[in-house]
């Protein structure tokens, strides 16, 4: 269950760091009750919903477009679009059986058809959507009525439901993408959802307006603003002053002071993103020594209780507490001492220092670009020299997709889903766009994982692949995220275990 911080212990740990204006009396409502106003830490990279795997655009996503399958707030699986499905023993047929009262925006009926033209159609036509990159496995989609469809896939794929809850996995209006064309959709697009997107303005503000045809239950919020804040500050100030109702990414000092006024409600949820190093295999860490010693020389506990106020847990493993793969017995170490035999070893030290670069977002999430620079200070300690390269969120999938990125990278990891294929699967798989890490030997395990439909056995295998990993130096866990909320406290929204913030689920007590 995501767990929300109390008030009082809010207070407590964000004592010591307090900063800012003096809290005064709230200054005013953002809008009018059927209305509300959320401070956003990211754009949408596009109006593609099957563009791009961008985990902070999913909320947003969902209002407006269905997905086939949905998730309850524990991420057990549930009907959207679908009502049932079903994969063959072999893994490698799915069946779906779609609802028959579905329409779109623009009054078009919801079919099949639709579904088989994003996961089948543009993949051939070779559009250039990420729902491609993750359905490799599709040969074809048969559909025999309105509401059936059947994928046939080359392999086994054991997460596809799991999938179709996931990050691109939207359907889109077939017709009305092939008459305005992909351009002309991401200028007006439509979907099935529970909102209606009816203003927009580039990296600045996303107003979305209820669907009152919509299939499933009608949201009691009417008008929906997303105003775009790149800068933490920037939505303190907002949510302080009254601007928005509810304001995410903050920093926790913040949280905890906004929390000590009754017009508020402050939480840090535990979810299931991971803050990690995203790493390459080579140039300045193509020494199994130094990504180990680099690993060794960071002390998480120490960057929680400074950031975080102690609540996001050091992580040992990618997958974190409350998550299949999870094991609790497994341990990596804080051994700055063990640290310096492995540099040593790898010839440098604190007079040779190994240098690399690490790259960072700054304000992508709470206290990113601050976690990097205490990273750097630790690492300095041991014997490694490393440069900061601050990127824009949106420019890490192009980088990474170009394998532009440095040695390491600090990220934020989503798996919506807390499947295991979904963290070390992806992480390092060398043929995936979501990974820095290229080395086959990897890769050969990963692939053999991929296909394994027996579901305690395929979690127990990546179990022991990521122990294997991090005791090999191809990856490194920091801590598990915590999303940090703030919001008005009379403003009701629903806790996912994944930190989604879905806008149907919002209302004014």
């Amino acid at each position: 269950m995501v767990r929300s911080v109390q008030r009082r212990q809010l207070i407590k740990g964000a004592a010591a760091g307090m900063t800012g204006l003096a809290l005064g009396p709230l200054q005013a409502f953002a809008q009018a009750k059927d209305t509300v106003t959320i401070a956003w830490p990211a754009d949408v990279p596009s109006w593609d919903p099957q563009q791009r795997t961008a985990p902070d655009a999913q909320g947003i996503y969902k209002a407006v477009f269905d997905q086939p399958i949905d998730q309850n707030l524990d991420l057990s699986l549930r009907p959207q679009l679908a009502k049932a499905w079903n994969l063959s023993s072999d893994g490698r047929t799915f069946e779906l059986e779609f609802r028959d009262d579905v329409y779109f925006q623009d009054g078009s009926k919801m079919t099949s058809a639709d579904f088989r033209y994003g996961w089948l159609e543009r993949i051939r036509r070779k559009d250039a959507i990420d729902l491609g990159r993750v359905w490799t496995e599709v040969t074809d989609i048969e559909t025999p009525s309105p509401t059936k469809a059947i994928v046939r896939m080359s392999q086994a794929k054991p997460t596809a439901a799991q999938w179709l809850a996931f990050m691109a996995n939207f359907v889109v209006p077939r017709d009305y993408m092939e008459k305005v064309g992909v351009a002309g959709f991401r200028e007006k697009p439509i979907g099935s959802g529970a909102y209606r997107m009816v203003e927009y303005q580039l990296n600045s503000r996303i107003v979305l307006e209820r669907n009152d045809k919509y299939w499933g239950p009608k949201p009691a919020i009417r008008r929906v603003i997303y105003e775009v804040m790149k800068d933490p500050s920037a939505r303190v100030a907002a949510i302080q002053s009254g601007k928005v109702d509810l304001a995410v990414g903050l920093p926790v000092r913040e949280v905890g002071r906004l929390a000590q006024n009754k017009s508020f409600a402050g939480e840090l949820n535990p979810i299931t993103r991971v803050i990690l190093l995203q790493i390459r295999e080579d140039m300045g860490f193509s020494d199994d020594n130094v990504r180990l010693a680099a690993h060794m020389s960071i002390d998480k506990v120490a960057l929680s209780k400074a950031f975080y106020g102690g609540a996001a847990a050091p992580l040992s493993m990618v997958s974190p507490p409350g998550t299949p793969a999870y094991d609790p017995s497994f341990k990596f170490a804080y051994d700055p001492k063990k640290a310096q035999e492995l540099l040593k070893k790898a010839g440098f030290g604190p007079g040779k220092p190994a240098k690399i670069k690490l790259a960072t977002t700054n304000g992508n999430f709470p206290s990113d670009f601050d976690i990097a620079r205490a990273i750097v200070a630790m690492w300095k300690k041991v014997g490694i020299e490393a440069e900061i390269e601050v990127i824009e969120y949106a420019k890490y999938f192009e980088l990474n997709r170009g394998r532009k990125l440095p040695e390491a990278t600090l990220y934020s990891w989503d798996n919506a889903t807390g499947d295991p294929e979904m963290f070390t699967g992806y992480l390092l798989h060398p043929k995936k766009p979501f990974s820095s890490w290229k080395r086959e030997e990897e890769g050969k395990r990963v692939t053999a994982l991929e296909t394994v439909v027996d579901y305690n056995k395929r979690v127990e295998g990546y179990r022991e692949f990521e122990k294997y990993a991090i005791e090999h130096g191809a990856a490194m866990p920091v801590l598990q995220t915590v999303q940090t909320v703030v919001r008005k406290s009379d403003l009701q929204y629903a806790r996912y275990k994944n930190g989604m913030i879905v806008a149907q689920n919002m209302s004014w007590k």
